[in-house]
């Protein structure tokens, strides 16, 4: 049987972290969170998940901040990226992508709809 994926979840709001990692959990995967941009690079650098879903809106580093920098760095380059955001407007979903982000996933959200991009993702 093969390792659950890693996933990192990085929010600061405590209920959406709550949902999101108790949704990807009871899907299978393995989820390490972080409360804030600073913490999630941290994360991503050292624990290297499989995929990263992160609050655009984040105090420190913000979520594209975190793209940009996970990009840059040879060991995380390929790491899959779902941002998560309130900020819908049509520029704001531009410059995810152009962050490095492979999806986008406007708040409100399903849990269920998010869990599938990151399956999606994950090629499962």
């Amino acid at each position: 049987m093969s390792e659950p994926l890693v996933v990192l979840v990085a929010d600061d709001d405590d209920d959406i972290l709550l949902l999101v990692t108790t949704r990807l959990r009871r899907d299978g995967f393995t989820v390490i969170q972080a409360r804030d941009g600073d913490e999630a690079l941290d994360v991503a650098l050292e624990r290297r998940p499989a995929i990263a879903v992160l609050d655009i809106g984040m105090p420190g580093l913000d979520g594209l901040d975190v793209v940009r920098a996970i990009r840059a760095d040879d060991a995380t380059k390929d790491m899959r990226v779902i941002l998560l955001t309130a900020k819908a407007q049509e520029s704001d979903v531009r410059r995810g992508f152009e962050a490095g982000a492979d999806a986008y996933v406007k708040k409100p959200f399903s849990p269920a709809d998010l869990s599938a991009r990151v399956k999606e993702l994950a090629g499962s």
